[in-house]
């Protein structure tokens, strides 16, 4: 079974298994508009929580995004290196950024789940 876990941030972690898949959720992508370029990490890049993990720029503003969990990145998404408009299409799945293997589980209690994350977004409007 899949969870996703959201920050105050828009990032997302959909944790399989013991791997948290980082991106930006689908309120990021829609504020952001037409995304140009990614900046990914380096595959073994160490993270910590909050750390600066990658660069999403749009036609608007270029937005760091921030390591949701920490851990160690084992895959970055090649795909939106080539095709940056990938994250409008489908941030939330072809569009996701990079795959962390989770160092520290507990850290997902930190996060909101979806309805919190829901709610959270209501807030801002």
């Amino acid at each position: 079974m899949t969870e996703t876990r959201y920050t105050k941030d828009h990032e997302y972690a959909r944790v399989e298994g013991d791997v948290a898949v980082v991106g930006i959720s689908d309120h990021a992508q829609q504020q952001l508009g037409d995304v140009v370029f990614v900046e990914l990490p380096a595959v073994g890049v160490k993270l910590a929580k909050g750390d600066g993990a990658a660069v999403v720029e749009s036609v608007k503003a270029a937005s760091d995004v921030f390591a949701p969990v920490s851990g160690e990145v084992i895959e970055v998404n090649g795909a939106v290196d080539a095709q940056p408009g990938l994250i409008n299409e489908d941030a939330m799945g072809r569009g996701w950024l990079l795959k962390i293997k989770l160092a520290d589980a507990g850290e997902l209690a930190s996060l909101m789940s979806e309805a919190d994350y829901a709610a959270f977004l209501k807030t801002l409007a």
